[in-house]
């Protein structure tokens, strides 16, 4: 583990190997840890960084609001760290907004970019209504609501196949402190709309869904790449394909690097 300071805030990272930077960014509630069984595979021809986004794993919480922004300017301050000026990013939910704010505020330093399910597009109004109810929850019962959260991220034919999985999520998720929640639950809340980044930029773009993804409604997110260069790989499964996923995803992932 290693830390840089930024903003008075400890943020912890991991570099592992040579070669072209790829910047993997977990989700909500994850950490990245959720990235291991990868990086010995990327590592053998790549540079691999995994961050801690603000208030997740051994990364500070910086304020009461974590926007997306904040969270790519603390990816920034480590890649400059790191003296590494193009990377291709891979971000899962969460870390996909944070990879497309990113991608906003530093255009230069992406070589690449793959949303993991995830989306470009700001939260509609009944999703800003259910980040305050989920707001409203954690700061109610803690254990409830991250066991809740967890399970509702698999499809539900794997909630059973994969429960082993999924208890040892929950057990990561409830190391993530209450306030690192409700920062990225505002945070998440208030981001912008970033579509028009996946209409207009030059570097290579790909969108990995789950077809039957609880939290992000299929259909809906495949319309943002109609007539856009981004390429589209869809996994039969829910909201976790590096874990419903993982050998595919996999393969996907390295013909992806290899790719550009």
């Amino acid at each position: 583990m290693k830390q840089i300071l930024f903003k008075n805030t400890n943020i912890s990272y991991s570099d592992t190997g040579k070669g072209t930077a790829i910047v993997l960014l977990h989700g909500f509630l994850e950490n990245k840890g959720m990235w291991d069984f990868y990086i010995p595979e990327f590592a053998k021809k790549n540079r691999v960084i995994t961050i801690d986004l603000l208030g997740h794993g051994e990364t500070e919480c910086l304020s009461y609001v974590q926007t997306m922004e904040d969270n790519a300017d603390a990816v920034h301050a480590v890649l400059s760290e790191l003296r590494i000026r193009k990377a291709i990013f891979v971000g899962h939910s969460m870390g996909g907004y944070v990879a497309l704010a990113f991608a906003e505020l530093y255009p230069d330093t992406i070589k690449g970019l793959v949303l993991l399910n995830s989306t470009a597009r700001a939260d509609s109004a009944e999703r800003k209504t259910n980040r305050d109810r989920a707001i409203k929850a954690v700061k109610q019962s803690f254990m409830n609501f991250v066991s809740l959260s967890i399970a509702n991220l698999f499809s539900e034919a794997n909630r059973e196949r994969l429960s082993s999985e999924i208890e040892s999520v929950k057990k990561e998720a409830l190391k993530t402190p209450l306030q690192g929640i409700v920062a990225s639950l505002e945070g998440m809340k208030i981001r912008q709309d970033r579509e028009v980044l996946l209409h207009l930029t030059p570097y290579p773009k790909l969108l990995i869904l789950g077809e039957k993804d609880p939290v992000l409604n299929y259909e809906e997110t495949k319309e943002q790449i109609e007539n856009t260069t981004v390429k589209l790989v869809t996994f039969p499964d829910g909201h976790m394909s590096h874990i419903e996923n993982q050998d595919q995803l996999l393969i996907v992932l390295l013909a992806f690097f290899k790719s550009i």
